[in-house]
């Protein structure tokens, strides 16, 4: 993309009654931008805290941001560049809101000495209603000058839009019944009751009755609302959850202060567990990544150590399932390795090619499949486009297919903890998803690992089966 030159309108050049305009879309993003670098923090003006309910509009337009959409034209277009302001008079005559078209006005209206101009000064919403109007003095450029724009550096929020609309998907759905197993320090507990009162799970609570009412206690919360099961051993406690989701009286399983590898030694037993189909279970980190305008989920990060080729087919269709869950009709799956060619001295570039091939022949279904890929091309167009890949994934990745733990865990916490992705995940491929949640994982984490499960509980018809036999 050509990079536009920003030319002036030097001095001697200035016309009585020139005029110059600036079209601009008010964006939550910019709301939030303001906050930042001015302090502001008016709980008016940022548009995920105005949400109260008290009929107000919502987000309204910091009025000094308004204002700086003036400099913006005098800066850029009329004079331009070399412009600098003398001084700015305002007058605030309506407000704007996130989502607002505005367009920023100026017009020429006086010469003095020493290069000195004034300007009519205003800002419009579409249908040229004023929310702002005033007259700024600057000194107008004495040399033609332009540059090229684009050379100031992008900003990337942080903002975690992706999971906001998971937690929009799963708010109309029944709260799903789930076995939270061992729940018994106060992390383990609160993250359990704060999914329930957002209403996406109605935990059962399946430990030592007597840990889980101190943890309590420490949280303040009042557990009377919640059915206990008191079991006092862990894997006995395990057990029991595995009993409830074979008796239907759950939809879900949730990981309290216990070893994933108990939960997991009962879920995995081939007499009693949650198999489905012989189909190896698999962790979906299902991540909101800053700056990226599509969800990202990497597998397997957290179960399957060393997996071979039958078990990362399995892993794949494990998060095409769950893909589909979340929305995502035909996810992409890049199949990643340290390079992006089949080379017999790297394994990894075998299965993914293997991988490649047995979704070409329905061996893996609902999505696109391809790799090997190293992570640039998998994730980046241009890097995709100058290696010479033309594909529908290569570039466009929406599921990361690591070729091992260690690889699919480290790059789980680099874009948690570099790139201030927030993280939440299931694992699949057993009977019900079942929530793993960290002690590091805050509060949305836990709510969107929760909302994940729902989604894919109701996707797979296991809610509908718990609910049909709590009805008979």
């Amino acid at each position: 993309m050509t990079t536009p030159t920003i030319q002036n309108v030097p001095f001697d050049q200035l016309e009585i009654g020139m005029e110059a305009a600036h079209e601009r879309t008010l964006r939550a993003e910019d709301l939030f931008i303001f906050a930042n670098s001015s302090g502001n923090m008016n709980p008016m003006h940022l548009p995920e805290e105005d949400g109260d309910g008290d009929g107000r509009p919502e987000a309204v337009a910091p009025g000094m941001w308004i204002a700086s959409l003036i400099s913006s034209v005098l800066g850029c277009e009329l004079p331009g560049p070399g412009t600098l302001y003398h001084s700015q008079t305002l007058r605030f005559i309506g407000r704007a809101h996130a989502g607002d078209a505005l367009t920023v006005k100026v017009r020429l209206t006086g010469k003095g000495a020493d290069r000195l101009v004034t300007f009519d000064t205003w800002v419009e919403t579409t249908g040229g209603s004023r929310v702002l109007e005033g007259e700024a003095e600057v000194y107008a450029p004495e040399k033609a000058m332009s540059f090229k724009a684009g050379e100031v550096p992008g900003l990337t929020l942080q903002r975690h839009v992706h999971f906001d609309r998971i937690l929009e998907m799963a708010e109309p759905l029944a709260a799903i019944p789930t076995a939270v197993v061992a729940p018994e320090k106060p992390d383990a507990l609160a993250g359990a009751i704060l999914a329930a009162e957002h209403t996406l799970i109605d935990p059962v609570l399946v430990g030592h009755a007597e840990r889980i009412a101190e943890a309590a206690a420490a949280e303040g919360i009042d557990l009377s609302p919640y059915r206990i099961v008191d079991v006092r051993d862990h894997a006995l406690a395990a057990q029991e959850a595995v009993r409830m989701v074979r008796a239907r009286e759950v939809a879900a399983l949730m990981k309290g202060h216990l070893h994933t590898d108990v939960l997991l030694h009962e879920v995995v037993k081939r007499d009693g567990g949650l198999r489905k189909g012989g189909r190896k279970l698999s962790h979906v980190f299902v991540m909101d990544v800053p700056g990226l305008d599509h969800l990202l989920m990497v597998t397997d990060a957290a179960i399957n150590i060393a997996p071979d080729l039958a078990a990362k087919a399995d892993i794949v269709q494990n998060a095409i399932d769950l893909a589909h869950a979340l929305g995502i009709e035909q996810p992409k799956v890049g199949v990643l390795s340290a390079v992006e060619v089949v080379n017999p001295a790297i394994p990894s570039t075998l299965d993914a090619a293997a991988l490649s091939k047995m979704a070409e022949r329905g061996q893996i279904t609902g999505g696109l499949v391809d790799g090997p890929l190293a992570m640039d091309n998998a994730v980046d167009i241009g890097a995709a486009a100058t290696k010479g890949i033309h594909s529908l994934v290569a570039g466009r990745a929406e599921i990361l297919m690591a070729p091992n733990l260690e690889a699919g865990n480290m790059l789980a916490k680099e874009l948690t903890f570099l790139a201030h992705a927030e993280a939440g995940g299931v694992v699949m491929g057993a009977k019900c998803p079942i929530i793993l949640t960290s002690r590091a994982d805050d509060d949305k984490a836990r709510l969107v690992s929760c909302a994940v499960a729902a989604l894919a509980a109701h996707a797979s018809g296991m809610m509908a089966a718990v609910s049909g036999e709590a009805g008979a």
